[in-house]
């Protein structure tokens, strides 16, 4: 039943003309509603990436949880076993930022760390910055500072809203 469940798999999942077939070294991106979480493709149908313990079974309750997790685990999984049935994608779009490291770096980089348990914070060190870190060398998270920047040009403007607000108001 797991084999037909990995040839399913991969007829739905590779075989789609918008998504490329992923290579070692590759990072994934899995779409999961209000977020994404992020993988690094290891080789033989199988992703390493930080999953914060209480975040393993993808709940929504640990969803939250996982906002809360000081620590994530390294965890080495089927690609299939992390995507389940979200929409995902390569997404090398750093390497226009950045080179990118030897795959074989990368690759033994990241199944060293397999089973390790690290320091996990939503915005310093979520898996979005792990995977950019074993690729580039370089810990960033577009997701995070897209955030950022969203909350900072808010915040610059709220005196203006409150100001407009108040005299539209006397």
């Amino acid at each position: 039943m797991a084999f037909l469940k990995s040839i399913l798999f991969c007829l739905i999942h590779f075989n789609n003309p918008f998504r490329s077939k992923p290579k070692a070294g590759d990072c994934i991106e899995i779409f999961r509603g209000n977020y994404q979480h992020w993988a690094l493709y290891v080789g033989d149908g199988c992703v390493v990436h930080l999953a914060p313990p209480c975040n393993f079974t993808y709940s929504t309750a640990n969803k939250m949880a996982s906002v809360l997790c000081e620590k994530a685990l390294v965890q080495k999984n089927g690609l299939w076993d992390v995507v389940g049935n979200h929409e995902w994608r390569v997404n090398n779009d750093l390497d226009k930022k950045y080179e990118h490291r030897p795959v074989q770096v990368i690759v033994r980089d990241a199944l060293d760390v397999v089973g390790c348990e690290l320091p996990y914070n939503i915005v310093a060190r979520n898996c979005e910055h792990f995977v950019n870190e074993l690729r580039y060398g370089k810990a960033e998270s577009r997701q995070v500072s897209a955030t950022l920047k969203l909350f900072i040009y808010l915040s610059l403007f709220q005196p203006y809203f409150n100001a407009k607000r108040y005299l539209l108001n006397r």
